[in-house]
């Protein structure tokens, strides 16, 4: 079965879609399909994936695939060009900090494969994943503290230790895939013709659901509780409207 979250069956939406899913043979595929933003994360596009994740707990789904259209996984947190208030803003983050803990407690094999950019809320989107396949061109970066937001940063430490994690973190440094898998970011350096291959063979899973829960829940080293305040409190402070708006402006600069 195969279709677009949020769209009525018909062909031309479902190619539009924020989220395209495919769901056969124990397999659920969940392609991000904002090519035009660089796959980055808007709030439907959350509240998708959020939903895919908890359909996949009840349908019988031992891997989850999550992949990017285009020539970028996933570039982060997609910045309103029109400005938010602080409310909404630490809503999204919120939202988005709920769907990384889903990721990193499904009760079933996740996988992320990334091209392209894997920045902010994208990068942390991939390291909440068990298989973290890069390939060559593949690039990451944790840029949340420039606009002062600590998101995902619990889960940073525990793939690749807080020295590394803090470093990453303090100079929003894009490393490349080479570098991301000498440090456990990423565990798999893969070639794009051999991804079909590389999930066929994750998915294939010799222990019933609830013992995979269960394993899940007993080799996670993250609080989840603790995470998610980390963050509130990193936005707490008034101004995060403006503080987002300030990066946004940097960034665009810079490229410029």
């Amino acid at each position: 079965m195969a279709e677009g979250i949020g769209d009525p069956p018909c062909k031309g939406r479902l190619m539009n879609a924020p989220l395209r899913l495919d769901v056969r043979d124990g397999v659920t595929r969940a392609k991000l399909n904002r090519p035009e933003r660089g796959n980055a994360l808007d709030g439907e596009t959350v509240e998708h994936l959020i939903d895919a994740l908890e359909q996949a707990s009840t349908n019988g789904t031992r891997a989850f695939v999550i992949q990017g259209e285009g020539r970028h996984f996933c570039t982060g947190f997609d910045i309103p060009e029109d400005g938010s208030d602080d409310a909404t803003l630490l809503h999204r983050f919120i939202r988005i900090e709920m769907l990384l803990q889903s990721v990193y407690r499904a009760p079933f094999v996740t996988i992320a494969v990334a091209q392209g950019r894997a920045f902010g809320a994208g990068a942390d989107l991939f390291l909440a994943c068990d298989r973290r396949a890069a390939t060559a061109d593949a690039k990451f970066c944790f840029p949340g503290a420039g606009f002062g937001i600590l998101l995902g940063t619990r889960r940073l430490v525990a793939r690749v230790g807080s020295d590394e994690a803090r470093r990453l973190v303090r100079t929003g440094a894009v490393i490349d895939a080479a570098k991301a898998i000498d440090i456990s970011l990423a565990n798999l350096l893969l070639d794009p013709s051999g991804v079909e291959e590389m999930i066929a063979a994750e998915a294939v899973v010799s222990i019933e659901s609830n013992t995979m829960a269960a394993l899940q829940h007993a080799t996670a080293t993250v609080d989840d509780d603790a995470a998610l305040v980390d963050l509130v409190r990193s936005a707490a402070k008034p101004g995060l409207a403006a503080r987002v708006a300030s990066y946004r402006a940097r960034v665009k600069a810079a490229r410029q």
